[in-house]
């Protein structure tokens, strides 16, 4: 493994779990830090035991480049938990996770690896990730991308402006369209890239979002909240957990393709360690060599079926690199045992690591070879990259890297030196040679991708006019159940009306057989001291609304006894209406009868007389009273019936006799 750089400049922070659990009560942490010390050589060490809370003050108020631990899972109980954890550190820290990304590795085998003390005491665990951190090893946890959400929003209510509610609002919006303004004034003069969306209202904007290309710390504005607006400043969130390596490998490599619909693709380190796989749908040939360029420099490009496709030979021919294919397709059974013990998510994997790693088999002793023969002050992944890749042998490479051209000893020293320089032109010449056939081979492959894209255009096309066609169903199944859905609601509500009149009849009917038990009986099924008792039927006013409603309620019949509770102004026509049920009598309470329904009345030989003179119980809408009494007033009725029959009789014989005078004085002046 080439060495690597020092991660940082800054503090790193190292963590392990001392005792409890982020999911229980309390846990504490052991805690190391590493800091550059003064003179530039090594680190200034502090350990200490703190509390999860005082880890994160630390953390919040020291900023440290990385905080390095080897399970993120023992700062967070649970995924949202970590996003919660993540998005509370500083914008300058990084959470590391040394072990590696999604299968992580021991710690105990990383640090080895990598030459760093190890030891199974919290502490020294914390103290080896800080330092494997430091060294750029692991990956860094993310849970938010490079976007950042600017939002300029109202600071308070507008619905509190009292009388003057329309300038409080305008105020309001026109505040935060002027921060708005400021706004994207510092984010062009930072040249910052950004899409704005606005929200309009009465006077300005009721709010403002900014879609910024970068960090919340490369960003010259600030989260504040004073009076009319709000400034918030928030990280766009990744779909899920992503793990980024710390340093970019740039070792020599062996590389395992499976080309196809599905691309995969395995580095292998020249220690025959796994060091990243890929697999792919989407990815052109140049986004793979892309992907492979960031983790390595491939010395092998190997493929499990014989003869290499021709994808493979592509990224080969691309890194002039040694191709690597079996003697025959490689079983099934075989690539499973060989990658039972490697890690990966679908069959495309397992071939692209099968290959690879078979190819290190092929090569092992070669790597060894090399290693024996090459000096420790020399690169061995160069020298194998030359032998292997070159065909040139281990001598003649060594040689080459320490001739430093200074001795003069002999003209094979002079001719290798004009070699060297021919050489280099010629490399020159073939290197340009290379990059005319990986353009040509480049320009071959955009016109397959772009046939494969008229295929899929055409498959999309395709699945479209099924959407559609989908679609237009649905929305016919859609506005079916909304009609029967309407149609039931109303037959709900029909229901709903038939049940209030079912009611509304059968309380009806009760009162009718109580005032039909009323009508027929004669009280003779009843308690002797209710005997002699007659139905009387009220009427709350002499109308013919009133009339009406008594009518509905509980039915007028020849023979009433009618009850009039107020009987003023009433004139013909109602008393029409009531004479012609041809009650037994009419009983009058308040008011007194108008002239003309008493002469109705009369008329009709409708006994009327006063309420008072009658003892009545009212039960619910009816009343009873004593026979006697109704009796008594219709008999008090014909007396003075008789009276009033006379008195007319006389009155109309003057009349007549008037009449008769005034005709016969008429005449007698005529003659």
């Amino acid at each position: 493994m080439s060495a690597r750089t020092s991660a940082l400049d800054s503090v790193v922070f190292g963590v392990d779990v001392q005792s409890g659990d982020v999911r229980g009560d309390a846990p504490s942490y052991a805690l190391v830090v590493l800091e550059s010390s003064a003179d530039g050589d090594g680190y200034d060490v502090e350990r200490d035991v703190v509390t999860l809370r005082k880890l994160r003050r630390r953390i919040a108020s020291e900023e440290p480049g990385i905080v390095a631990t080897d399970n993120m899972y023992e700062l967070a109980a649970d995924k949202d938990a970590l996003v919660h954890f993540l998005g509370e550190l500083p914008a300058g820290t990084k959470l590391v996770q040394v072990t590696g990304a999604e299968q992580p590795e021991p710690l105990s085998r990383v640090a080895k690896r990598h030459g760093v003390p190890y030891g199974k005491d919290p502490m020294q665990e914390a103290e080896a990730a800080a330092r494997l951190a430091a060294a750029n090893v692991g990956v860094e946890v993310s849970a938010f991308t490079d976007e950042t959400t600017v939002k300029v929003s109202r600071g308070r209510s507008t619905g509190k402006g009292g009388w003057s509610e329309d300038r409080y609002t305008r105020r309001i919006h026109g505040s935060v369209k002027t921060r708005a303004r400021e706004v994207e004034r510092e984010l062009d003069g930072a040249g910052l890239e950004y899409e704005r969306e606005v929200t309009e209202k009465y006077g300005g904007f009721s709010q403002a979002l900014f879609h910024v290309e970068g960090r919340p710390q490369d960003i010259p504005v600030s989260r504040h909240r004073s009076g009319d607006v709000r400034v918030e400043i928030e990280r766009e969130r990744r779909d899920g957990i992503e793990f980024e390596p710390l340093a970019k490998r740039r070792d020599h490599v062996i590389v395992g393709v499976d080309p196809g619909t599905t691309t995969a693709v395995a580095i292998v380190g020249l220690d025959g360690s796994v060091l990243d796989v890929l697999s792919t749908r989407t990815a052109d040939t140049a986004a793979v060599i892309e992907w492979i360029v960031e983790r390595g420099r491939p010395i092998v490009v190997a493929a499990d079926v014989e003869p290499m496709p021709n994808t493979v030979e592509k990224i080969r021919r691309s890194f002039d690199a040694a191709g690597w294919i079996p003697s025959s397709d490689l079983p099934v059974d075989e690539k499973q045992h060989r990658t039972r013990s490697e890690g990966y998510e679908n069959d495309h994997e397992r071939d692209a690591l099968a290959a690879a790693l078979f190819a290190f088999d092929d090569h092992e002793d070669q790597f060894e070879r090399v290693a024996r023969k090459t000096p420790p002050r020399l690169d061995r992944g160069e020298v194998t990259a030359r032998v292997v890749a070159g065909e040139e042998s281990v001598e003649a490479v060594v040689a080459d890297l320490t001739d430093d051209g200074g001795d003069g000893d002999g003209g094979d020293d002079g001719s290798e030196h004009v070699e060297r320089e021919l050489s280099a032109e010629e490399k020159r010449i073939r290197t340009l040679e290379r990059q005319v056939e990986r353009l040509q081979d480049h320009v071959a492959s955009l016109e397959e991708t772009v046939d494969e894209k008229d295929d899929r255009i055409e498959e999309l096309e395709g699945e479209l006019e099924e959407s559609r066609r989908e679609e237009r169903r649905d929305a016919r199944e859609r506005r079916t159940v909304s009609r029967l859905k309407r149609r039931n609601d109303a037959l709900e509500r029909d229901i709903d009306e038939r049940d209030d009149r079912i009611d509304e009849l059968e309380g009806k009917l009760a009162r009718l057989k109580e005032l039909w038990k009323l009508d027929h009986s004669n009280f003779a099924d009843v308690e002797e001291k209710k005997k002699g008792l007659v139905p009387v039927k009220p009427v709350n006013e002499f109308t013919k609304a009133a009339i009406d409603d008594a009518h509905e309620a509980y039915g007028f019949a020849t023979d009433d006894v009618v009850f009039l509770r107020n009987a003023a102004g009433a004139g013909r026509s109602t008393a029409e209406k009531l004479a012609a049920f041809d009650p037994r009598v009419v009983l009058v309470g308040d008011g007194g009868l108008s002239d003309a329904a008493d002469s109705v009345l009369f008329d009709a030989e409708i006994p009327v007389g006063p309420a008072e003179d009658v003892a009545m119980q009212e039960v619910d809408e009816l009343a009873v009273a004593r026979e006697d009494d109704v009796e008594a007033v219709v008999a008090d009725w014909h007396d003075r019936a008789e009276e009033r029959r006379k008195e007319r009789k006389a009155e109309q014989l003057d009349q007549l006799i008037s009449e008769h005078r005034a005709e016969t004085k008429k005449e007698q002046r005529r003659s």
